[in-house]
């Protein structure tokens, strides 16, 4: 739990910001990350539990960016997994994101 715990301080660190949504019986649903870049995407982090947690890279226009209809890049499985992934993802903000197959995306370095 405290990798967890390290991973996700190092994603708010990355500019992710957290909320913890619960139920009408106050109990906690998820734990739900977001972080908006300034090209158009947001950073979606879910985790529901050790080993159940998702996470996408979105385009901002998304209508419901929990559950996109087109992601630009999707994974899920154990949190720390997921976690993991997201902070090798990379902050879009440095660079061009570019659609590739179904649930896959590219990065393309910036150039001045």
């Amino acid at each position: 739990m405290r990798e967890i715990t390290n991973g996700l301080q190092a994603l708010v660190a990355t500019g992710f910001q957290f909320a913890h949504p619960r139920d009408d019986a106050g109990e906690l649903v998820a734990v739900l990350g977001l972080r908006v870049h300034r090209r158009g995407t947001i950073d979606v982090l879910q985790l529901f539990a050790e080993d159940d947690a998702e996470a996408a890279r979105v385009s901002a226009d998304e209508h419901d960016v929990l559950s996109p209809r087109r992601p630009l890049w999707r994974t899920s499985g154990r949190a720390l997994d997921v976690i993991h992934e997201m902070l090798h993802l990379g902050n879009h903000d440095h660079g061009l994101w570019v659609t590739g197959t179904r649930d896959t995306a590219a990065m393309l370095a910036a150039s001045a």
